[in-house]
């Protein structure tokens, strides 16, 4: 996790089409450069408990996986889980993961009693959002969260396009949007 600077900031506000919330971080870039994933702190400003720490921003890679899960492809990996034993073991592995990551920003952030023990995404036991497996697979690589991982590997690449918001600078000083380094916005 790098800490956020204002550009990312106001990408992910982009992204997001609101102000982000809670953000104390950014787990994973787009291969444009962009945040898609930020770690957020378990509980907001507003002291509301908050157990997702890894949040999908991007638009492109949100849209996809919503495509993925209105398939009925988080009822049919549930099952799996329940059919499954070493499937079920290595899920509540990425659920143990998960909750070992939030209790490293608990240390900095002050613990929050409300979500001890709760995870994301229906961790362990049942699949309720693969935006959230797909964000922790991002953010612990491949290997960690297996459904993550799977539904990761069923989403196309969403970068592919160039970036999801534009006029956003990313690591090379492009602030157009068109990639080519030189902050001329094509016509």
């Amino acid at each position: 996790m790098t800490a956020p600077d204002p550009a990312d900031l106001a990408a992910v506000e982009a992204q997001l089409r609101r102000p982000p919330r809670g953000v104390v971080g950014v787990a994973h870039r787009c291969p444009c450069g962009l945040p898609d994933v930020v770690t957020t702190a378990p509980r907001l400003d507003d002291g509301t408990p908050f157990p997702t720490s890894f949040y999908l921003t991007c638009p492109r890679a949100v849209s996809a996986v919503g495509t993925l899960e209105s398939s009925g492809l988080m009822r049919e990996m549930t099952t799996r889980l329940e059919e499954d034993p070493e499937l079920a073991a290595r899920y509540r592995a990425a659920h143990e993961d998960y909750l070992r990551r939030r209790g490293e920003l608990e240390d900095v952030f002050g613990e929050v009693p409300q979500i001890a023990g709760v995870s994301a995404g229906g961790m362990p036991d049942r699949v309720k959002c693969l935006h959230v497996l797909v964000a922790h697979a991002l953010v612990a690589g491949h290997g960690v969260n297996p459904l993550g991982d799977e539904a990761l590997a069923l989403l196309p690449p969403w970068w592919a396009a160039g970036r999801c918001v534009q006029g956003q600078p990313d690591p090379h000083g492009d602030v157009d949007g068109d990639d080519d380094g030189d902050g001329d916005r094509p016509t």
